[in-house]
């Protein structure tokens, strides 16, 4: 054994999953290795059986392709770091956020048995399925009613993301799967059940999408509100919360001839892939908000008292460390919409251009744009193509765009989403501190930081200087620097964070002139964002009602 000692993080994304070996002593990524899921996300056909449509609004997976990533990004991260497995004394693990599925009693999930390959309530439900949105509107209505004292917590609203609405969607959907499965459990301590054989709770992905607060779940009596042969809910969600940082078990024989890790090595108490960043940017302090920012986007805060701030997506005691409130919220797409406008919306004449300079049409559409005065391009959007996660938490909210004409190019187009990207980040910035959430710190994480337009402008409408994460792994690192944790290398996530977390303090701070300017754009996106937003006109929902009848469901 070497003097040196490493930890190894395990970031599962939406797409893929990550491994990390990173040095205790200083944060020093080693080794990495990507594997990506064989299935993807499946949100138009089951493809993991026979092909069959999927109704709108899912968004499911399969389990087997997170084992993978255990069998195959391990082993290659291991080997590429040239570390031996007797050095690594810890594991962490990080999840996109409230991506659950129903098991047996072993953690066996329910879509793996042959009797339920073709039922889609059988498999994951990713963080971005919505298929129960009336559920989650029936949770608010009941919880609204009773008066419960843990709705103001969630802002007073509730995501069709969390894990009840979608637990609720089964019970309605198909009542065998509900009936049979023993949990419903989250991915985060799925992933951690696989290695360790202990099933253990995690504090923050508990509190935030399962409505855990104060030690517990809502009652049995109000599940039993919901609908009364929904009241042994309650039993499919309990199991021992464990809070980060913690050690949660240690890595099993079966799971060592996975990964190639030594039997016995501590893992830590899972975490949400957006949260588990803030310690890999020395966010842990309070008043620092961690801004995750790819496909979707989260922020994420902490601070020293309970407050409640309409529209957001949570806060929960000891969410983000322990001994601080942790703050949530976020837009449910944000690289996505970008990604969206590139692949279905750019003419082939743009993709020439870009295949002929050997560059993205991203990198191409943000030049295009960048030589373009503020509000040049005269457009306004609304960044709510996969519904608004936070203020408004809505998922029947769609896309918008005012002011096209015909002399409207690709390029401003794509400069007005961008933009609205950066409207809904500072609408989320003020609905914050304007609650008593202070804000000192704004630090960037996530694969959106290569565009160095973007986060310029994302200083510029916030007026907030902009920190950036000093690595690409944010998620891996800090699911290792917890991994150290656990297993007893520091005695706390600060003290681990500020021994190998990173950052790059004020990578971009606001133009006043280019604020100014984009004061005038706000203005007008704020307008729109409460007319369609707050009930002023609900043609969002009608269309998309339409859509459901016209598509048959």
């Amino acid at each position: 054994m070497s003097d040196e000692k490493y930890v190894c993080g395990i970031d599962y994304g939406t797409l893929s999953g990550r491994a990390i070996i990173v040095r205790v002593s200083d944060g020093k990524e080693m080794g990495t290795a990507v594997h990506e899921y064989r299935h993807a996300v499946m949100d138009r056909v089951l493809s993991a059986h026979k092909g069959e449509p999927l109704p709108p609004e899912f968004a499911l997976q399969y389990p087997e392709d997170y084992i993978e990533v255990l069998k195959i990004a391990v082993p290659e991260a291991i080997r590429n770091s040239g570390v031996k497995p007797e050095d690594i004394i810890g594991v962490g693990t990080d999840f996109t956020s409230a991506t659950v599925m129903p098991t047996d009693a072993n953690g066996w999930p329910l879509c793996q048995w042959q009797e339920y390959a073709g039922r889609p309530h059988a498999y994951v439900k990713l963080w971005k399925h919505h298929g129960g949105q009336a559920e989650a509107d029936q949770i608010i209505e009941v919880a609204r009613k009773r008066g419960e004292n843990w709705l103001p917590r969630y802002g007073d609203t509730l995501s069709s993301e969390f894990m009840l609405p979608k637990l609720l969607e089964t019970f309605h959907k198909d009542r065998e799967i509900y009936d049979r499965m023993t949990y419903f459990v989250d991915a985060v301590d799925w992933i951690v059940w696989q290695l360790t054989g202990n099933y253990v709770r995690s504090a923050g992905a508990t509190g935030y999408k399962a409505l855990y607060q104060d030690g517990k779940f809502p009652s049995r009596d109000f599940f039993a509100d919901l609908d009364p042969e929904f009241a042994d809910a309650l039993d499919k969600l309990e199991a021992p919360v464990g809070q980060l940082g913690d050690k949660a078990g240690e890595i099993t024989a079966e799971a060592a001839a996975w990964t190639g890790l030594k039997a016995g090595t501590p893992v830590s108490v899972g975490n949400i892939d957006a949260h588990v960043a803030t310690p890999a940017v020395q966010g842990v302090e309070n008043g620092q908000l961690t801004a995750s920012l790819g496909t979707s986007a989260v922020y994420v805060v902490s601070g020293p008292e309970l407050r409640e701030v309409p529209g957001m997506f949570g806060v929960v005691d000891g969410g983000l460390v322990k001994g601080a409130w942790g703050f949530e919220a976020g837009q449910s797409a944000v690289g996505d919409i970008f990604a969206w406008f590139v692949k279905n919306c750019v003419p082939e004449s743009y993709q020439d251009e870009a295949d002929g300079r050997g560059i993205s049409l991203h990198q191409l559409l943000t030049e295009k744009a960048e030589k373009q005065n503020i509000g040049e391009h005269g457009l306004i959007a609304l960044d709510w193509h996969n519904g608004n996660r936070s203020i408004l938490v809505d998922t029947n909210l769609s896309g918008l765009m005012i002011g096209q004409t015909l002399t409207t190019t690709p390029e401003d187009q794509y400069r007005a989403l961008l933009e609205a990207t950066a409207f809904g980040f500072r609408t989320i910035i003020e609905s914050f501190t304007s609650n008593g959430v202070e804000i000192t710190e704004v630090i960037a994480a996530g694969g959106l930081l290569k565009n160095k337009f973007l986060m310029q402008m994302y200083s510029d409408v916030t007026r907030k200087p902009l920190s950036l994460a000093d690595t690409g792994y944010a998620g891996a690192l800090g699911s290792a620097i917890h991994g150290a944790v656990a297993a007893g290398a520091y005695p706390n996530v600060h003290t681990a964070a500020a021994a190998m977390g990173k950052k790059i303090p004020n990578a971009y701070t606001p133009n006043e002139e280019a604020s100014a300017q984009y004061d005038k754009l706000f203005a007008e996106y704020t307008l729109l964002h409460d007319y369609f937003g707050r009930g002023g006109n609900k043609v969002m929902y009608r269309l998309k009602d339409i859509k459901r009848q016209a598509m048959g469901h």
